[in-house]
């Protein structure tokens, strides 16, 4: 069975290793994948993005399979393109992945469809925001309509930082026309927590649940980026709030989709806030996130092909979907100067006996060894019967790997110890 998955970077690693422990597998294609990926799949040279270029590969190439993995291409509509051609998917098409395409459509779904969010308005003029954050509470959460890397989000403590998100996302376009509507919402407080679910727009099937570590300096400081670690499962997901999710949240919104005409199936991602009136919906995702999908699916003891083409024939009622008890952490280690600028082409040195447990997201093959290329790099990770020892697993491995102006937060999963020793 040949297997196409669309994407370049941890995430996708992590999915190709996954989809290998299937016996009926016997090649995987990754469009454009990266230097790491290179071991365990078929790196081909075509952007996430080039839809045409992706068809005419899967077509040429007979595949039986096509995983959709990045935002960008889903929103753009891959899966509707594919399965044009006959080529099954995992993603949702491009109705659905609105979900995230739009935050202005997300909320304003979430508004009609009674799902606990924030509370919001939408502008599609710049003076009309300026004016409402005048007034607005502080802090305030600004949010660009579309898609911008995962860093279109700002919140603002005063109001002049207010006023300068907003002048910065619609005037001066610093996430192109992703900041040609936006929403300003009022600031949640409380734990976070991300749950990536299996739909296939009849059975929700949600996934371990995951905490992920944003900022890019220990003790949350420093810039937004795109995750500098994460673990699983969340000490803060208990089984009642699990349950109040489930009831609240993640029914309703298959159900809302389904209302519209914009049916679901893929992994649907809930940013979830466990507030003091109970859990609310911060963000949606039409995809696995990165880097959730390095711990939870190191967890999943069923397996992820047959779910997912479950997920596709809509059977996943039907399916087995069974995580472990264990505990996961992934440590990212990504290039100084990152999420801004970063030298490049560093050779990255990983033992043998390590490479099991590195999915790798920023790396190109430079005459034959692995170099950096990106500001996230690689994610060390580590399964163990509990969180502290999957912890000391994963940093005693990042002291083995080697790559200069590596750098890592040395605090990745110590708010969750903390919790769950309470």
């Amino acid at each position: 069975m040949k297997i196409m998955v669309v994407g370049g970077g941890g995430r996708e690693h992590a999915i190709i290793r996954k989809l290998k422990e299937n016996k009926n597998v016997t090649e995987i294609f990754a469009l454009p994948g990266n230097g790491g990926i290179a071991k365990d799949a078929t790196c081909v040279n075509i952007g996430a993005t080039d839809l045409e270029g992706i068809k005419a590969f899967a077509l040429k190439e007979q595949i039986d399979f096509a995983v959709v993995a990045p935002d960008d291409p889903l929103v753009l509509g891959c899966v509707d393109l594919l399965e044009a051609e006959g080529i099954p998917c995992f993603g949702p098409r491009k109705d659905a992945a609105i979900i995230e395409g739009s935050k202005v459509f997300s909320k304003n779904l979430m508004k009609k469809y009674g799902i606990p969010t924030a509370a919001y308005e939408v502008f599609d003029d710049m003076e009309s925001a300026l004016a409402y954050v005048e007034t607005a509470p502080m802090p305030t959460v600004i949010k660009a309509d579309g898609l911008a890397l995962g860093k279109g989000v700002i919140i603002a403590t005063t109001c002049e930082e207010a006023r300068e998100a907003v002048i910065g996302m619609m005037q001066e376009k610093k996430f192109g026309k992703s900041g040609d509507h936006i929403v300003i919402e009022e600031f949640l407080t409380g734990p976070e927590v991300s749950v990536l679910s299996f739909t296939d727009g009849k059975t929700m099937v949600p996934m371990i649940s995951s905490m992920d570590h944003k900022r890019a300096l220990d003790n949350d400081e420093g810039l937004n980026t795109g995750g500098m670690g994460t673990i699983a499962p969340n000490p803060y997901y208990t089984e009642a709030v699990a349950a109040e999710c489930m009831e609240k949240i993640f029914l309703p919104t298959m159900a809302a989709m389904n209302a519209e005409g914009r049916t679901f199936k893929g992994c649907l991602y809930f940013g979830l806030m466990i507030t003091e009136k109970g859990p609310k919906v911060i963000e949606y995702n039409c995809r696995f996130g990165d880097p959730e999908t390095q711990v939870v699916l190191p967890l999943l003891d069923s397996d992820l092909l047959t779910i997912m083409q479950a997920v596709h024939d809509g059977t996943l009622a039907e399916c087995e979907v069974r995580f472990s008890e264990d505990a996961c952490a992934c440590v990212v280690m990504a290039s100084e100067g990152y999420p801004v600028s970063y030298a490049k082409g560093f050779e990255i040195t990983i033992p043998q006996e390590e490479e099991p447990f590195v999915y790798v997201a920023g790396a190109a093959l430079k005459e034959g060894k692995l170099v950096n290329s990106g500001g996230r790099v690689l994610g060390v990770i580590a399964r163990q019967k509990d969180l502290e020892t999957a912890l000391a697993a994963a940093y005693e491995r990042v002291e083995k790997i080697r790559f200069e102006n590596a750098f890592y937060r040395k605090d990745i999963g110590l708010r969750a110890l903390a919790a769950k020793e309470r």
